[in-house]
């Protein structure tokens, strides 16, 4: 498809507004759901999963159909999808709509591999249709308000921290797909430079994939970012921290608090403040910046090329085996004294 033919199929979805549906319909998939069937301008036409209480919990969140088949979805007639399928599923989903000319929202992590998520770019890039992937923590109003502290400054060192206790859901991927590939897009992102070096320190404490990662990164631009995450904390924390050559900014992204340290003195002293931080949900703010670049053919807020380079540097975290933690003979999560 042309530029100029995508450019009036957008102008022609924009006036009709956008028939959307789902793949996937786990916890993620409902929520995607749920917050498409209230967005004006968009007809929610139904939700896709293989397991009938699946379908059942979705149907009841959001008010729409609900079809066991992807096919069953395509025949109702589709402009858009949002893939929240398991992982493995996403390269086969992803190219069955490309087929069709369906834009696409993929999930994070965009696929298994470098080379399924590079098929997914190279295939979007040549049908004329949008791919975006969904990595939601951009959309964090905390985020932003980190983004927009730091913009033009020179930036040294970035620590995020992304802890919680050991999930109930059974799953195939260790702590750095699942959790720290969230984090290496917002180092990407907030020094809009390729990661360039890696070292990962991985071990296993409870589960059979790695369930504790610390993570160091040197970026083009010279900037030293680390990642903590764990599935061995009793509680969920969230936290970034940024320093650069004029100020410290601390960010919470669960209670959404941001605070910025400037005006270093030679005797210590510096000036704090509280940065203002917006309200919006960001599953809201991410799908509607999807359903934007579908209307107006633009380039989407997370690329597939985006999404691609942060799972091929997650995926480098793990070409180092996870080692067994010294305590090793846990067999479940452990118990919290009290």
């Amino acid at each position: 498809m042309s530029s100029k033919g995508a450019a009036f199929d957008a102008k022609a979805d924009a006036k009709r507004g956008l028939r959307v549906g789902v793949v996937g319909a786990g916890v993620m998939g409902s929520n995607h759901a749920r917050v498409l069937a209230g967005l004006p301008g968009v007809t929610l036409v139904g939700i896709v999963d293989p397991l009938p209480e699946h379908r059942a919990r979705a149907t009841a969140l959001a008010g729409c159909r609900a079809f066991a088949e992807l096919d069953e979805l395509f025949d109702e007639g589709v402009d858009a999808i949002t893939i929240a399928a398991p992982t493995h599923l996403h390269h086969e989903i992803a190219l069955a709509c490309i087929t069709r000319n369906i834009h696409l929202l993929v999930e994070k992590p965009v696929a298994s591999t470098v080379e399924e998520g590079q098929d997914i770019v190279n295939a979007a890039r040549s049908a004329g249709v949008t791919l975006m992937v969904g990595h939601v923590e951009r959309f964090n109003p905390a985020v932003a308000a980190i983004k927009q502290a730091i913009s033009g400054e020179d930036i040294l060192s970035i620590g995020i921290t992304r802890v919680g206790p050991f999930p109930p859901r059974m799953s195939n991927v260790g702590v750095v797909i699942d959790l720290a590939v969230h984090d290496i897009d917002l180092i990407r992102w907030f020094t809009e430079s390729d990661i360039v070096e890696v070292q990962p320190q991985l071990s296993s404490a409870v589960a059979e994939r790695e369930d504790i990662a610390l993570l160091q990164f040197r970026t083009a631009s010279g900037v030293l970012a680390h990642i903590n995450t764990n599935w061995l904390t009793p509680f969920k924390a969230r936290s970034v921290t940024v320093a650069t050559r004029g100020k410290y900014v601390m960010g919470d992204l669960l209670t959404r608090q941001v605070t910025e340290c400037f005006g270093f003195k030679p005797d210590g002293s510096y000036s704090m403040r509280h940065l203002p931080v917006g309200h919006d949900e960001p599953l809201r703010a991410e799908l509607i910046a999807f359903l934007d670049a579908v209307r107006t053919g633009d380039v989407p807020a997370v690329s597939g090329d985006e999404g691609v380079a942060s799972l091929e540097i997650a995926i480098r975290c793990l070409e180092q085996p996870a080692k067994p933690a010294a305590s090793a003979a846990r067999k479940g999560p452990r118990r919290i004294a009290g």
